[in-house]
């Protein structure tokens, strides 16, 4: 199965009403907020491994950490998620810019900033889970993977509250300011939209 097939299987109905009973809103808000999230941090991610150093260590830490076996216990994970690795991923993925991913999605889908952190603590393990699986079945390596997150980036942000704002951004030449234009393009259409 690709990439993009475990990550939709794995968030399906059952997986964004349990976050939705976690975070206290609605399945549609949170729904909303997932396809918004998805995106950035997928974004995120493929512009990290268009470095060696980049591709490296996210393979390192697949091999390491994330061998998709969360995906088994999707329930389990998410019941005590804030033990989980979800924090410091986002701190690999977006380093400095957590708050501003937090801050376009919750702009996108109206849930609160609080939520927003929780919910992609709630993501991020969830994505890696899914791109270690895809590795384990030897889909994927330090060539192909800019690429495959690339293409699961193009398709989520399709699917994505914020695919007016994606879909220009994220066939650009990768030259390493693209999240940046993207957050700093998201929040001033969101701001102009009124929300």
């Amino acid at each position: 199965m690709s990439f993009e097939g475990i990550l939709n299987q794995a968030l399906n109905v059952d997986t964004i009403s349990q976050m939705s009973q976690t975070l206290g809103t609605d399945e549609g808000t949170t729904s909303n907020a997932v396809q918004a999230a998805l995106p950035l941090l997928l974004g995120a991610m493929t512009q990290n491994s268009t470095s060696p150093e980049g591709s490296s260590s996210l393979l390192s830490a697949l091999d390491k950490d994330h061998d998709g076996s969360i995906l088994n216990d999707l329930g389990g994970f998410l019941g005590g998620y804030e033990s989980g690795p979800g924090g410091g991923i986002l701190g690999h993925v977006f380093g400095d810019r957590v708050g501003a991913a937090q801050n376009t999605v919750s702009q996108a889908s109206g849930m609160d900033l609080g939520r927003v952190l929780q919910l992609l603590t709630m993501l991020a393990p969830i994505v890696m889970g899914a791109l270690g699986k895809t590795r384990r079945q030897g889909e994927v390596d330090e060539n192909s993977l800019p690429d495959m997150l690339g293409g699961a980036t193009r398709q989520t942000a399709s699917n994505s509250p914020l695919s007016d704002i994606l879909s220009g951004m994220l066939d650009s030449n990768r030259d390493g300011s693209s999240l940046d234009d993207i957050l700093r393009m998201a929040g001033g259409l969101l701001n102009r939209r009124g929300n």
